[in-house]
C-alpha cells in the first residue's frame, strides 16, 4: 500500500478566526476515503489560529503564539477527533520539531512510531512543536516539517492543500494571464529566495516554502503534488482516478 503525507494549511483550515468545519470535515471524508487505497498521515496547521478563538492575543508577539498554540493544540485536535469519529477512524497527535530530525535515535523513534499507527489503521497528526521550543529549534512553517515528515517516513507523496492553488508561470495576482505548471522538475533560484508571502493572517509561509518543500523533496527524488484546500475534488480525482487536471505535480526530472 503506498504511504502518502497531506499537509493542509491554516488558511484552509480557519475563516473568521474559527475553524471551518465544514472544509475540516470535508478534509477527514476523503482521508478516510483515502485510506481504502493509501496509508495517510496528516500534518495540520491551526493550533495558533484555533487558540485564538478561546484568548484574542497578539500572534505576533513571540510568547502569545506560543500561548495561543497551547490552547489550541487540544481544541484542534478534538475538532478532528469529532470528525474521524464518524467513520470510525482513531487518530493520534505527533509533535515535532526540526530537532527530531538530526538525531538518527530520535528520527528512528517517531518513524517507528508512525509505522506502527499505520499498520493498525490510525492516522497520525502531526504538527511542529513549538510551544517549548526556541527559534532554533523549529521549521518555522509546516511545508518544511511535512517535506521532512514525507522523505523520512519514506512516503511516495506529499500533498499539499492550501489557499494557493497550484504554482503559475508568473505572479497571478499580478498578471491575470498566468497560467498554472501542471508539471515542474526544477524550481529557479530567485523563486526559492523570494520574500514570504503567506495569504492568512495565521499562517507563516506563502508560495515561497511551498517551493522550498518542493525543492528538498526533488532532491531526494520524491514527489510534492500543490493543489487548493478549497475544492478537494482536484486531489481526489489525482489520487482515486489517476486524473490530473489542474494543481502542480514537482518531481525530480526523468532525464537526470
Amino acid at each position: 500500500m503506498k504511504r502518502i503525507v497531506i499537509k493542509v494549511g491554516s488558511g484552509v483550515l480557519t475563516e473568521n478566526n474559527s475553524i471551518a468545519k465544514e472544509r475540516m470535515l470535508n478534509l477527514v471524508t476523503l482521508i478516510a476515503k483515502l485510506q481504502k487505497e493509501y496509508e495517510v498521515i496528516l500534518v495540520s496547521s491551526g493550533a495558533v489560529s484555533s487558540g485564538y478563538t478561546a484568548l484574542k492575543l497578539d500572534r505576533k508577539e513571540h510568547i502569545s503564539k506560543k500561548v495561543l498554540a497551547s490552547l489550541g493544540q487540544p481544541i484542534l485536535m478534538s475538532s478532528y477527533k469529532r470528525k474521524f469519529d464518524i467513520f470510525n477512524i482513531s487518530t493520534s497527535q505527533i509533535l515535532l520539531t526540526e530537532e527530531d530530525f538530526d538525531s538518527r535515535k530520535r528520527t528512528a523513534i517517531f518513524t517507528e512510531i508512525i509505522d506502527t499507527l499505520l499498520s493498525n489503521s490510525i492516522v497520525p497528526i502531526v504538527n511542529e512543536n513549538d510551544i517549548s521550543t526556541t527559534s532554533e529549534q523549529v521549521f518555522g512553517d509546516n511545508d518544511q516539517l511535512s517535506a521532512h515528515v514525507a522523505f523520512y517516513t519514506n512516503a511516495d507523496l506529499l500533498v499539499i492543500l492550501s489557499d494557493i492553488d497550484g504554482y503559475y508561470d508568473k505572479n497571478p495576482n499580478e498578471n491575470p494571464d498566468a497560467v498554472i505548471l501542471k508539471e515542474v522538475h526544477s524550481i529557479p533560484a530567485e523563486a526559492l529566495s523570494a520574500e514570504h508571502t503567506p495569504n492568512n493572517a495565521f499562517a507563516t509561509g506563502g508560495i515561497v516554502t511551498k517551493l522550498m518543500a518542493a525543492e528538498f523533496l526533488m532532491k531526494h527524488n520524491r514527489k510534492m503534488f500543490l493543489c487548493s484546500g478549497y475544492n478537494l475534488h482536484t486531489i481526489e480525482n489525482y489520487l482515486l482516478k489517476g486524473i490530473h487536471d489542474s494543481g502542480t505535480l514537482f518531481s525530480a526530472d526523468p532525464l537526470l
